[in-house]
């Protein structure tokens, strides 16, 4: 479900934490960024319960308008496309992700009334008046429905945004990742609904992360003199905090994680310094890293594994 790059932020973020602390512990910090990966699950999955609940609270409407003092033909006779959606009643009736959810206490029980509310201002949008009215049927269609659900509704919403953000303070910047995790799970849905695992190879990713983290703290200083060296007219104190630590964590991975191939990672922080560094920063970040890399496979200390690795 997590990318690599998604992970190398991750790692970025608890490496600048760390850095800010004097007298920081590296245990620590290491620990809250693994933790801040399971926020993200608990996100996708509060996510995907929400869409459960929508299910229930249609089912609860139905019966509501069935037991009107007086109901009509449409009460007594309801369109139950929304409840029949073979998605949405797949994650409704998930048990694994009740059981997930249980375990990690995830519940809108606290929040229905916005859940209802939620539910009435998608009822009252085109997209679900659309869908209602459709008559084309199909595992497809449900599932594009969805999707579209999400996008128009849910993924931009303030104040369901707002309150991802109070719940946890990771959120805030993990949001959009567990939305489009979301809706990957929901575009491999053929028929029956599964949940995808938080990381595709979790012992893998997970030892990528704890190296990249501490080797990057372990050699700063032998980095920070190899920056020195090639950051021609500029002084350590006058580069941008996020550069040096992009920088420093691309050396640690070109360096001391063998499988992984040295273009792929020169390309990775050169596009993750221009999201999260100053406009300026793609071409400094690459310009210096060219230099420290040629100088690198010059003296033979770019040392790759792995089939396809070893020319880089």
């Amino acid at each position: 479900m997590l990318n690599r790059r998604f992970l190398r932020i991750k790692v970025m973020q608890a490496l600048y934490a760390y850095f800010q602390h004097e007298k920081a512990v590296p245990a620590h910090f290491e620990k809250e960024m693994y933790k801040s990966l399971d926020k993200i699950y608990d996100l996708y999955l509060s996510i995907l319960a929400l869409i459960g609940d929508f299910h229930h609270v249609a089912l609860m409407i139905v019966d509501e308008n069935r037991n009107k003092r007086l109901p009509g033909k449409e009460d007594l006779n309801p369109n139950m496309r929304f409840v029949e959606n073979s998605l949405v009643k797949g994650i409704a009736e998930s048990k694994e992700l009740t059981g997930l959810c249980e375990r990690k206490k995830i519940s809108w029980q606290n929040d229905f009334d916005l859940v209802r509310k939620l539910f009435n201002d998608i009822r009252a949008g085109e997209t679900y008046k659309n869908y209602m009215a459709s008559q084309i049927t199909g595992p497809e269609n449900d599932r594009n429905f969805v999707v579209e659900l999400i996008t128009a509704h849910l993924s931009e919403n303030e104040v369901l945004l707002s309150l991802f953000e109070d719940k946890n303070i990771h959120w805030a910047d993990d949001t959009f990742v567990a939305f489009n995790s979301v809706i990957r799970t929901v575009e491999e849905f053929k028929g029956q609904f599964n949940l995808q695992p938080l990381l595709k190879d979790e012992k893998d990713d997970l030892d990528f992360m704890g190296e990249l983290f501490n080797k990057t703290i372990l050699y700063k200083g032998q980095f920070d003199e190899m920056i020195d060296k090639h950051a021609s007219n500029w002084e350590l104190e006058r580069i941008a905090n996020m550069d040096m630590l992009l920088m420093e964590m691309a050396i640690a991975e070109i360096m001391y994680l063998p499988n992984v191939p040295v273009k792929a990672s020169l390309n990775e922080y050169i596009d993750i310094s221009k999201e999260y560094s100053t406009p300026n920063s793609k071409v400094f970040v690459n310009g210096v890293l060219d230099k420290i890399i040629a100088e690198l496979k010059q003296g033979n200390r770019i040392n790759k594994t792995g089939r396809g690795l070893k020319e880089n």
